[in-house]
């Protein structure tokens, strides 16, 4: 499917690995040029040199740690002209409220939840003044099946969730339209980090962590980036206030 993409331009975040460099994969395939985002510059220099090569994209990176006000103004300001912004920067630790001391809290809070509200505030000024835009919120379904053994991070996805809602529900009078992606378990390191965290194991077995997940497995970076780029495309031209699931099925059974 043409998602209708071609030509125009994307900034993701956090983009250097996992959900983020899968979904600069996506636009680029679909000839999306791009603004890529994180803080460890030599893994953004190597997918912006293989997503040029592969897609004849134009592709720009920023090292930038999104927690700090200066960068994220800066980078704002390197990326005034974008069609879509893609928030996917974050990282929560797991750990009950106990667990999670208030300089962790904030420190977590500061990237996943302050900076994707900071950087939507900055980018949001400029779309609203051109008349179009779109911004896809990266969350995840621990907002909506709270967890106190990840009680930072339903709170936060919670809070997205909220703010996503709240902003996409008004957007649409500026011709912006904001919606949420809400991700279960990936198949990234980070969470296959956090998983054998909470439970305690360190075999490394992945299999046995993943066996009760739907499919038998978590869901493929891959699989959650099409979602953002078809939600981000002129093909869910209808859509802003809503957050979509992506667990399989998982957030619809009991319990």
């Amino acid at each position: 499917m043409d998602l209708k993409l071609r030509g125009k331009s994307a900034l993701v975040t956090g983009a250097s690995q996992g959900i983020g460099a899968a979904t600069a994969e996506v636009l680029a395939e679909e000839g999306c040029d791009l603004h890529l985002a994180a803080r460890n510059a030599a893994a953004l220099e190597e997918l912006a040199r293989r997503l040029r090569q592969e897609h004849g994209v134009d592709v720009q990176v920023h090292p930038a740690d999104l927690r700090r006000p200066e960068d994220l103004t800066r980078l704002a300001d390197a990326v005034p002209d974008i069609d879509i912004l893609v928030n996917n920067a974050g990282d929560i630790p797991g750990g009950t409220l106990d667990a999670i001391d208030a300089n962790t809290w904030r420190h977590a809070w500061d990237l996943k939840v302050l900076g994707y509200i900071d950087l939507t505030r900055l980018v949001y000024a400029r779309m609203r003044t051109r008349g179009h835009g779109v911004i896809v919120n990266n969350i995840g379904v621990a907002g909506e099946r709270v967890d106190a053994n990840y009680i930072a991070g339903s709170s936060g996805n919670a809070a997205l969730m909220a703010f996503t809602r709240a902003l996409g529900g008004g957007s649409p009078a500026d011709g912006i339209r904001v919606v949420g992606v809400n991700p279960g378990a990936v198949a990234t390191e980070r969470i296959l980090t956090l998983m054998k965290k909470q439970s305690g194991s360190s075999s490394g077995d992945e299999s046995r962590l993943t066996s009760t997940f739907p499919f038998g497995r978590a869901a493929e970076p891959r699989e959650v980036a099409d979602l953002i780029a078809f939600v981000a495309s002129d093909r869910s031209a209808y859509t802003s206030g809503v957050v979509f699931t992506i667990d399989g099925g998982l957030s619809a059974t009991a319990g």
